[in-house]
């Protein structure tokens, strides 16, 4: 039985907190004051801590974040959930800061609050699991990862990791560049959880204008505006009990962010025109290619929600760092187009092979896709060699004249954004402010793209 410790000043919380718990088959221990608390914790090993931020009349949080530290320094792999009242969220940002695994505010959802204790109880047990001598064959017989193509050490880490996490409730953060199968990831976690039998909601931040991320996202009851001339359902209540996909959650403004992490943090959201607030039980699953950190560092992602999605974070290697995978991907794709195109002879060279394995692949698993297909669209051989792929590829950079556009189909629009910044950079001696002003850029959009570029080094302040 898993022994969880309470800490908080207010005794009506602590009894509340030990019913709800006991009820679920948890072993409960309280404490009312920090003194009381590093005493127990010193005394006793708990597998979960649950402890408010104040224990007087200030309500600064300083009190919580000290005795954090403190059990921190006792029990440092004891996961410790925070609980704060909504206005004060930025103190449980703090405190993840400092090594808590989770926050809940005042007033809480007993539901949501019960899996916020199971999933940190989970993500303990699973971290405590031996990983040594894993291997695919033997992942493949504990988890579904059948469209996953990767046998590569860093796919293996990544498809552990997938398989452990996937039957918790964890919040899950995808990060990597476009093209390197995010939504295959988020799809392999749902299939994989306790929630496979329900629903998969996928949703591109990136393409829902601000002004519909309400009616998007909550749905809408007939007359809540012009036109809205019937109910409709969101994607949250599309995904209840099942699993939100939000892609591109890096691009989502920050007017939005805060609506987001109210549903989030409370479980609950109104439709529009409606003031019945529904109860939602759903997984969050999220993605992007920005360098999310430095969002959060500039100020364009909100602190509190980022800790909100990024329980467990999968950074996934860009196809350029996975080579020994790319003969697996282009034999499953070439296997898949024999059937599509009933070309059953289709085959390719051994030396077209290793040339692919050469290939920069700014765009990932979808540029070599896409050029598989293109290639065995266009050329007559079955057997497929390096002159047919150098014949059909769009994507290679190619030398051009300094005061003209490259020719078309040389270059991708990332290849020219690179190569023009890396100008500007020399043009203006490394002058950040001059060359965002150059470019048209604010300097936050510019540290992003230095970033995504691997740019950071040639410039200063």
């Amino acid at each position: 039985m898993k022994n969880i410790l309470i800490i908080d000043d207010d005794i009506a919380v602590r009894t509340s907190l030990s019913l709800l718990l006991k009820r679920a088959s948890y072993q409960v221990s309280d404490a009312s004051n920090p003194k009381d608390a590093i005493s127990s914790v010193r005394r006793n090993t708990f597998n979960l801590i649950i402890m408010d931020m104040n224990y007087s009349r200030a309500t600064t949080g300083e009190e919580g974040l000290t005795l954090l530290k403190d059990i921190k320094s006792y029990a440092p792999q004891t996961p410790v959930i925070l609980m704060t009242a909504w206005a004060s969220i930025q103190l449980a940002v703090e405190g993840m800061k400092l090594g808590a695994s989770d926050f809940i505010s005042k007033p809480w959802n007993n539901d949501q609050l019960l899996r916020n204790v199971k999933t940190a109880l989970q993500l303990v047990d699973n971290d405590q699991k031996d990983l040594q001598g894993v291997s695919r064959s033997n992942l493949d017989k504990k988890y579904d990862f059948e469209k996953i193509i990767g046998e590569s050490p860093q796919m293996l880490r990544i498809l552990s990791t997938i398989g452990r996490v996937s039957q918790t409730d964890a919040s899950v953060m995808i990060l990597g560049e476009s093209g390197t199968g995010k939504e295959l990831i988020a799809e392999a976690i749902h299939m994989n959880s306790q929630r496979s039998n329900q629903s998969f909601i996928k949703v591109n931040l990136g393409g829902i204008p601000s002004t519909l991320f309400e009616s998007e996202m909550f749905g809408y009851k007939r007359g809540a505006f012009t036109d809205a001339k019937s109910d409709r359902m969101g994607r949250f209540e599309m995904a209840h009990n099942g699993t939100i996909f939000l892609d591109e959650i890096g691009d989502l403004p920050l007017n939005n962010q805060v609506k987001l992490l109210r549903v989030l943090q409370e479980g609950s959201f109104e439709k529009l025109g409606s003031t019945i607030t529904q109860s939602v039980d759903v997984r969050l699953i999220s993605a992007t290619n920005h360098n999310i950190k430095a969002l959060v560092e500039s100020g364009q992602f909100r602190e509190d929600l980022f800790y909100r999605i990024n329980l467990i974070t999968i950074q996934l290697p860009p196809l350029r760092d996975r080579t020994d995978d790319i003969p697996l991907m282009v034999n499953h794709f070439i296997g898949n187009l024999k059937t599509l195109y009933k070309r059953s002879h289709l085959t390719i060279s051994s030396s077209a092979m290793q040339w692919l394995k050469q290939l920069p692949w700014s765009g990932n698993i979808r540029e070599l896709k896409n050029l598989i297909e293109r290639v065995v669209v266009i050329s007559p051989n079955d057997t497929i060699t390096i002159a047919d792929f150098q014949a059909h590829i769009h994507t290679m950079p190619k030398k051009t004249d300094a005061t003209s556009l490259p020719p078309i189909g040389s270059m991708t629009l990332e290849d020219i954004e690179k190569s023009m910044i890396l100008k500007a950079l020399e043009f203006h001696g490394n002058n950040i402010s001059k060359v965002a002003n150059t470019l048209g850029l604010s300097r936050a959009a510019l540290y992003r793209r230095l970033e995504k570029y691997n740019l950071t080094n040639e410039t200063s302040s």
